[in-house]
């Protein structure tokens, strides 16, 4: 385990309010500088910050990972990107338990109200809005509930890896390489879609490769958008296994719900179990008290193989 690594999983995993990401924000620069690069806070809508270590405009690649801290649920947040009917069927089992706390909780509060004699058209307005307003605390609590203090893999993994990055790079690659660490991604890509917009020009053809839980599952994922098919090639020559993982490069049959979604040329990068039976892929414990798994062989890997890209590219 690296020294960056070991300080951000002891002080730095939860960083969800301004002040725990403006303690993070100081890290990565103080850090990014040691290994000279420039950083630039690049602010957004909503409050986003991203973190902007080396210059996009120069950069052959661009390197990405989510900083931002999850809320915790009392589920998982599953993803199957290969079999998307996996991950509907498992969006629909959560809608049972919904579904019947939903019918308890409507029924309990039409008999309340019954008792406490209200007019009845008020009655059947406040059943039917019960609901609405059941979704809309669910999805607040979703995006601005407590955060998980669990994060390794989502998305711990993800920075942990960008700082290996930075304090390996040789000096003579360190103006081929842009970093960024995008926020408000758990609240619908915000961060990401800010650097999109602002970059527009030159992200249009340049490869983005964005980290993404990579760091509890031996099969490696490289999730491919159309106009990143070009550089195939290249990714698999760069990530190639060596042994330690086993890794995966398409473009076909995939949804991968992440920042890489903002750019034309965008590939996303996710650790992923596997069935036995059926070889589909998935993440598990990802916004639950059980994300706590960080295997040191991907992200050693991941980190040797984003070096050895630059140099092929």
């Amino acid at each position: 385990m690296t020294q960056t690594t070991s300080v951000v999983l002891e002080k730095y995993q939860v960083r969800k309010n301004k002040k725990q990401k403006s303690a993070f924000i100081n890290y990565v620069s103080e850090i990014a500088s040691e290994n000279g690069f420039d950083v630039n806070v690049e602010k957004g809508a909503f409050g986003v910050r991203n973190i902007v270590v080396g210059d996009p405009e120069k950069a052959k690649v661009v390197f990405g990972a989510h900083y931002d801290t999850c809320a915790v649920l009392p589920f998982p947040n599953f993803l199957a990107p290969k079999n998307i009917f996996v991950y509907i069927l498992y969006i629909l089992l959560l809608c049972i338990p919904y579904s019947a706390l939903l019918l308890v909780t409507k029924n309990l509060a039409f008999d309340g109200m019954i008792a406490l004699e209200m007019p009845f058209d008020t009655i059947i307005l406040i059943y039917k809005l019960i609901p609405v307003f059941a979704t809309v605390v669910l999805l607040w609590l979703a995006l601005f509930g407590v955060a998980n203090k669990h994060t390794v893999n989502d998305n711990t993994s993800g920075v942990t890896l960008l700082l290996d990055i930075i304090t390996s790079c040789p000096p003579s690659s360190r103006g081929d390489i842009a970093l960024v660490f995008f926020d408000l991604e758990e609240a619908g890509l915000f961060g990401s879609m800010a650097f999109a917009s602002k970059h527009k020009k030159v992200m249009k053809n340049k490869l983005l490769v964005k980290f993404d839980c990579v760091s509890d599952g031996e099969n490696i994922l490289f999730a491919v958008r159309r106009g990143a098919v070009k550089y195939m090639p290249v990714i698999r020559q760069a990530f190639e296994s060596d042994g330690t993982v086993l890794v995966e490069v398409a473009d076909k049959g995939i949804f991968y719900p992440s920042d890489q979604m903002n750019f034309p040329c965008g590939v996303g990068v996710g650790a992923f179990k596997k069935t036995k039976k059926l070889g589909i892929l998935y993440i598990d414990r990802i916004h639950t008290k059980k994300d706590t798994v960080y295997r040191h062989e991907n992200i050693d890997f991941l980190k040797n193989g984003s070096l050895k890209l630059i140099d092929i590219l």
